[in-house]
Parts: C-alpha cells; structure tokens; sequence
C-alpha cells in the first residue's frame, strides 16, 4: 500500500498492482551516500514523485514532507526537494527490480541529496506545514542533506525528550492530520 496524506485536498491509498499499473519513467543520475562514496550512471525507473502529488493535490499550506517507510523508518524533506521532475518513487535499478537490500520493492529517489533522503522500502507521504526530523535526523544527520555543501551533520542529536515529542506529534503518520 502506498499513501499520501496531511495537506492534501485528494488524500489516496494505492494498493500494490494498482501502484505498479501508474505510468513509469527513467531517470539517469548519479548518488551519493553520506559516508562519502558517490555511484556515477544509474539508470532508475520508477513513478513520478510529481505525478503522485498532483494526484493528491497538495495544498499551499504544505511546506514538508515526512517520508514514511517500513518499520516506521522516516525521513524529511522540503517539498522544494521532493517536488521535482528527476524524483522516483523507484521499482527498477540498472534495469532489473530492486533487490531487498536496497529498498525492494520500492524506493524515494531524490538524486540531488544524500542517499539517506531517498528511503528504502517507502509507504507513503504526509505532507506538513513544519519540518519533522526523520530518523537519522533525530540522530544528529543534517535536515536536508545537500552532497555539495557538505550537509552531512546537523549538530548534536536529539535528546529522548525532543525524539518522544516528534513521534507522539507524528504517532500515526499517514492519518489525514492537519487539514
């Protein structure tokens, strides 16, 4: 099942094969991870980020996207970085399906960040008014994760106070909040 929802006026639920039935496109970038190795000439396909959010509408409001994965992983982006052209809901790498450990069977591809922004086996969008670390943000990584400045750290990680009150502010992220 994949959702999009929060400040949306469209929110949606699709299941797996409607999901992979939505028209696909390639995109050719390169990644890099936050320990500092970049992979030159991918080739990913996979669904448009864009088409999915003109699906759902979003609404002015929006600002933030919290990026809800498997095992209530999640990582936050700026809607500026999630709503562009070259962002995937990706399905294929290299031409064949991912593999498990790499996000299988669907990916966040956002080429332009560190690859910790492009979440691994993704459930869904809500979208937000204020920015909510995700998990390696409460951990001390940066809240945007641009490679070429260096974006790596954010500072100090959050004490279990400030990662309580996030997660108790997001308790069931793909609920239809803020609308």
């Amino acid at each position: 099942m994949f959702t999009v929802s929060g400040l949306v006026e469209r929110p949606f639920s699709l299941t797996w094969n409607a999901f992979i039935a939505l028209p696909r496109k390639t995109v050719h970038c390169d990644i890099h991870c936050v320990t500092t190795w970049s992979r030159l000439d991918n080739d990913f396909e996979g669904v448009s980020v864009q088409d999915l959010l003109r699906r759902a509408q979003v609404k002015p409001t929006a600002k933030y996207c919290l990026v809800v994965a498997e095992q209530g992983f999640t990582t936050n982006l700026p809607l500026s970085d999630l709503d562009r052209p070259e962002n995937l809901i990706a399905l294929n790498w290299g031409g064949e399906p991912l593999t498990p450990e790499h996000g299988w069977p669907a990916r966040l591809l956002v080429p332009h960040l560190y690859f910790w922004k492009s979440a691994k086996w993704v459930r869904g969008f809500e979208l937000l008014e204020e920015d909510l670390p995700g998990f390696w943000e409460q951990n001390g990584y940066h809240m945007r994760g641009d490679p070429w400045t260096e974006e790596r750290y954010g500072g100090r990680g959050l004490t279990q106070h400030e990662i309580n009150r996030f997660r108790n502010a997001s308790k069931n992220p793909l609920k239809n909040r803020n609308q």
